[in-house]
C-alpha cells in the first residue's frame, strides 16, 4: 500500500525515508496527496493484472495505448549510478507519467503548493499517475531494485524538463488544474 509523507531537505542518501519529522511523520492520505499535488493511485493485483481487468478498463478510460517495462538495478539498468542521479534531478514532463509496480519498491517525490517535497513510497500493485507539469523526481529504496510498467498515452515522449521551467504551457496548465482541485475542497 502506498504510503506518502512531507520530506525534510536532507542531502544524506536519497534512498533513506527522510521524514520531516522523524518523531512524528507526517503522513499523507490518498485524497490529501491528490488535493496537494494532483497525483493519483491505483491500487491492482501485480500477481493478477493481466486477468483480472482492472488495468486494461484503466489504460482504456485515461487512454493508455503503450507501454513498456523498466526495470531499475545495478545488474539491470545500463550505467545506474549515473541514471539513478539523472531520475533524480528535479523535472517536469509535458505527459504524465504513469507507472504500475511489479517488483521491488521506490520513491516518487513531487512538489506540493507550497513547494514542499511529499515523498511517496511504491510497492508492488501501487499504480501511480504524476501530472503533466508538477516538478518531481524518482529514486530507488534501499532495496535497490524495481521493476514497473510504464504507460503512455501515444507514442511515448519522455523529455524531462529541468527545473526551472515555470514558463513552460505543461506547468501553467498543472497550476491552473491545482486551483480548480482547490476550489473543489
Amino acid at each position: 500500500m502506498v504510503k506518502a509523507w512531507y520530506m525534510d531537505d536532507s542531502t544524506e542518501d536519497q534512498r533513506l525515508e527522510h521524514y520531516a519529522n522523524p518523531d512524528k511523520p507526517e503522513f499523507i492520505n490518498l485524497e490529501e496527496l491528490y488535493k496537494k499535488t494532483g497525483v493519483e493511485h491505483f491500487i491492482l493485483d501485480a500477481k493478477k493484472y493481466k486477468e483480472d481487468g482492472k488495468l486494461d478498463k484503466i489504460r482504456k478510460e485515461r487512454g493508455y495505448s503503450y507501454e513498456d517495462e523498466l526495470t531499475c538495478s545495478k545488474e539491470c539498468l545500463p550505467d545506474y549510478e549515473n541514471k539513478l542521479k539523472h531520475f533524480f534531478t528535479e523535472h517536469l514532463h509535458t505527459d504524465e507519467e504513469i507507472r504500475f509496480v511489479l517488483e521491488g519498491s521506490g520513491y516518487f517525490d513531487v512538489r506540493d503548493q507550497d513547494d514542499k517535497w511529499i515523498r511517496i513510497f511504491v510497492t508492488p500493485g501501487d499504480l501511480i499517475v504524476i501530472p503533466a507539469g508538477i516538478y518531481h523526481r524518482f529514486t530507488l529504496d534501499t532495496n535497490n531494485f524495481i521493476k514497473a510498467k510504464r504507460y503512455f498515452v501515444g507514442e511515448p515522449v519522455w523529455l524531462p524538463y529541468n527545473r526551472p521551467a515555470d514558463n513552460m504551457s505543461c506547468r501553467q496548465a498543472y497550476l491552473e488544474n491545482m486551483k480548480k482541485i482547490q476550489n473543489n475542497i
